[in-house]
């Protein structure tokens, strides 16, 4: 059994460090994301880190007009939407993260099924510095 700590704290530790990390049962080797110490599907406590890919498909999505406020700071509006999606990833987890490269004032024109790929993202200085994923539609 692992002395690891597999919480959303060191996920966000990754996530600074540029690596997009789920957690993975070495027993049944079931993938999640967000992170777990316990395997869902076996019961095992067996469970390890394990790099994920960052590429997926579009499952679900909405344009926001009227967000956090960091997102409003960002330049996000009711003229300036911006699109949330949940993305399942080729690992088998879904996630959601904000989805670029598609046009959130025509949400018609987003297609379910889109090829996307992980960006990371920041916002803010110092102590008010916020990470959070994006995915880019991939062309």
């Amino acid at each position: 059994m692992s002395k690891e700590s597999f919480t959303s704290a060191e996920f966000y530790k990754y996530l600074k460090n540029e690596k997009f990390m789920g957690t993975c049962c070495n027993e049944c080797q079931e993938v999640y994301l967000p992170p777990r110490p316990i395997c869902i599907k076996c019961s095992s406590f067996d469970m390890s880190w394990t790099e994920l890919s960052g590429k997926g498909k579009l499952v679900s999505f909405t344009s926001i007009t009227v967000g956090p406020s960091f997102m409003s700071e960002a330049g996000f509006d009711r003229k300036n939407p911006y699109c949330v999606g949940i993305v399942a990833l080729k690992e088998g987890p879904q996630v959601s993260g904000q989805i670029l490269g598609v046009n959130s004032k025509e949400p018609e024109t987003i297609k379910i099924g889109i090829p996307l790929s992980l960006k990371i993202m920041e916002h803010g200085q110092g102590n008010n510095k916020k990470t959070w994923l994006g995915f880019n539609k991939e062309e």
